[in-house]
C-alpha cells in the first residue's frame, strides 16, 4: 500500500469498538510492516480547521479517491494498522493533496522551543593577537577596550548578566574590576569553544556571544539577537551593505536568508550573483538588490551551543573559514535579524584614534 492510497481497515470508534472505515495511507513503515494512516469520515460537523482536510465531490481527485460523499481526512486521528488488517483498497488522492497534508502535519507536530527566561552575555577575550597583542586591555579614551564593550552590554535589558571568558590572567585581573570573569582552558580553537566551556557552568537558557573588540556595540542589536532565540536555536544579525568597497571584500561576510528570515548561506564571496547585472559597477548592483553584511554577534540556546561545539569542523566551514557554516551543515537553523547598526571594531592599533573620535562625537551629540 503506497502513500496516498485510500483503504478500508478496522478503526476504533467513540465507543471503543472497531469498525471498518476508510483511511488514508501517509507512510509505509517497512521496519514493522505497518501503515501510518489517518481516518476518514463523512461527519462534516466534526471539521477542525487547521487539522482536517475536506475532500469535496467537486475536487479533481474526488472520483479517483473512491469516496462516496464529501469527507474529512482527519489529520488529528493518526494511527498505525498492520498490513494484514487492511480489508481493501478504495482509491487514492492526488500527490498534491498528500504532500499538502504531510507538510501541514509536519508543521503541527514541530516542537515549539521552550521559553527563554535567562540570557547571559558572554565576551570571549584573548591576549594574543597577530595585529594587536593585548588588544582587550588597550585604552580607549582612558578605559580598557574590554570595559567599553562590557559597559555597552550592560545597557541591554535582555541580558541577565555579562561575563568575560578568558584564559589570560592579565585580562582577568583587569576585567574583574568591572565584570564577572570566568577563566577557561587555553587550548580552545575558537571563541565559540571558549564560551561553550563557560556555558556548561552557567544557570541560563541562552547566551549571546559578543565580540570583545566592538566598544560601540548597540545594546538594541544584542536585544534583537537575544529575542530571536524565542523561535530559533541560534540567531545572529545582518545589516545592509551600502559601501561599494565592502561588496567584493572577503573580509566582509555576506548572508542570504529565506522568506522566514533564516540563513540560507554565509560567504566571503558576494552572494547572490546577479547574473543579469554582473557586468555593472558594484554601486549599481547594490542599488539593484538588498545585499546583507553579516555582523559577528551570535545568540545560542544553551543546549544548542553545547551540541554545536561537539560537531567536527565541516567542509564548508573549512573552505570559507566561517564557524557558522558548521551549524547550517548540521541542520541547526539560524535566525538572522535585520538591523541598521554597522559594526565598528578595533582590529589594529590604528583603529583606536578612529573609535575615540566616534566616542567623542557620540558624547557631544555631534
Amino acid at each position: 500500500m503506497k502513500p496516498g492510497y485510500v483503504i478500508v481497515t478496522p478503526l476504533p470508534q467513540a465507543d471503543g469498538q472497531l469498525k471498518a472505515r476508510p483511511a488514508l495511507v501517509l507512510r509505509e513503515m517497512e521496519t514493522f510492516g505497518d501503515l501510518l494512516v489517518c481516518g476518514i469520515c463523512t461527519q462534516m460537523r466534526h471539521f477542525m480547521p487547521g487539522w482536517d482536510e475536506v475532500v469535496r465531490q467537486s475536487d479533481a481527485d474526488f472520483p479517483g479517491s473512491g469516496l462516496r460523499a464529501d469527507s474529512l481526512i482527519r489529520i488529528g486521528f493518526l494511527t498505525t494498522v498492520p498490513r494484514a488488517d487492511v480489508i481493501g483498497y478504495v482509491g487514492r488522492v492526488s500527490d498534491l493533496r498528500l504532500n499538502q497534508l504531510l507538510t501541514r502535519l509536519s508543521a503541527l507536530l514541530e516542537s515549539h522551543p521552550s521559553p527563554i527566561r535567562r540570557v547571559i552575555g558572554l565576551i570571549p577575550a584573548r591576549y594574543a593577537s597577530t595585529r594587536f597583542p593585548g588588544k582587550p586591555l588597550a585604552l580607549i579614551a582612558g578605559k580598557p577596550l574590554l570595559q567599553r564593550v562590557v559597559e555597552r552590554c550592560k545597557l541591554s535589558p535582555s541580558l541577565a548578566g555579562v561575563i568575560v571568558a578568558t584564559d589570560d590572567t592579565r585580562i582577568a585581573e583587569v576585567a574583574k574590576q568591572f565584570c564577572r570573569v570566568e577563566l577557561t582552558r587555553g587550548d580552545h580553537p575558537s571563541g565559540t569553544d571558549r564560551i561553550a566551556e563557560v556555558a556548561t557552568r552557567l544557570d541560563c537558557d541562552a547566551v549571546v556571544n559578543i565580540q570583545g573588540d566592538e566598544p560601540l556595540i548597540d545594546p538594541a542589536v544584542i536585544d534583537a539577537v537575544a529575542g530571536a532565540l524565542a523561535e530559533s536555536e541560534m540567531s545572529t544579525a545582518a545589516t545592509p551593505i551600502r559601501d561599494a568597497a565592502e561588496y567584493d571584500s572577503p573580509n566582509v561576510v555576506k548572508v542570504v536568508v529565506n522568506a522566514t528570515g533564516r540563513a540560507l548561506y554565509f560567504s566571503r564571496r558576494t552572494i547572490p550573483y546577479l547574473r543579469d547585472q554582473a557586468a555593472r559597477p558594484a554601486a549599481e548592483q547594490l542599488a539593484e538588490f538588498p545585499f546583507r553584511k553579516h555582523l559577528g554577534i551570535y545568540g545560542y540556546r544553551r543546549e544548542t551551543l553545547l551540541r554545536l561545539v561537539h560537531f567536527p569542523v565541516s567542509p564548508l566551514e573549512r573552505a570559507e573559514k566561517l564557524e557558522q557554516l558548521r551549524a547550517l551543515e548540521n541542520g541547526i537553523p539560524i535566525a538572522v535579524v535585520p538591523v541598521n547598526y554597522d559594526s565598528v571594531g578595533v582590529d589594529a592599533p590604528g583603529d583606536v584614534a578612529r573609535v575615540e573620535a566616534l566616542l567623542a562625537r557620540a558624547e557631544t551629540g555631534a
